[in-house]
């Protein structure tokens, strides 16, 4: 197969024409573009935030060891130092996994289809 006709690579006849023909689309592959490095992103920043969070727990194994061998106040405040941290990761990674824009199109097809339901059951009960 020669590579110059292979219609998938970028460099082809067929890419060209279609940027140059339809803006619309070259729009909506700039956007699925950003969606993506926006994901990848979060992603990103998830498997951080994960990798700080299993560090935190050996940290706090530790600090729990050492308080039952050594009960001082220095190793009680930097437990709690600890458990407060991770306390904030698992709120930081709760908060990637769960944001209120992605409510937003679940929320309106409630309401449309929703609110359709109600419209056909008062049409019907006028009916009976």
């Amino acid at each position: 197969m020669n590579p110059s006709h292979d219609p998938s690579s970028p460099s082809s006849d067929n890419t060209a024409s279609v940027n140059a023909t339809d803006p619309e689309l070259a729009q909506a592959l700039n956007v699925l573009e950003e969606g993506i490095a926006a994901l990848r992103q979060r992603y990103n920043s998830v498997v951080q935030a994960q990798a700080d969070k299993q560090e935190v727990r050996v940290r706090i194994n530790r600090a729990q060891n050492e308080l039952r061998q050594h009960r001082t106040k220095q190793v009680e405040e930097e437990l709690n130092n600890l458990q407060n941290k991770l306390e904030e990761i698992e709120l930081t990674l709760e908060s990637q996994l769960f944001s209120w824009s992605s409510l937003k199109e679940p929320f309106w097809q409630i309401v449309r289809f929703g609110g359709i339901g109600i419209i056909i059951g008062w049409v019907l009960r006028s009916l009976i």
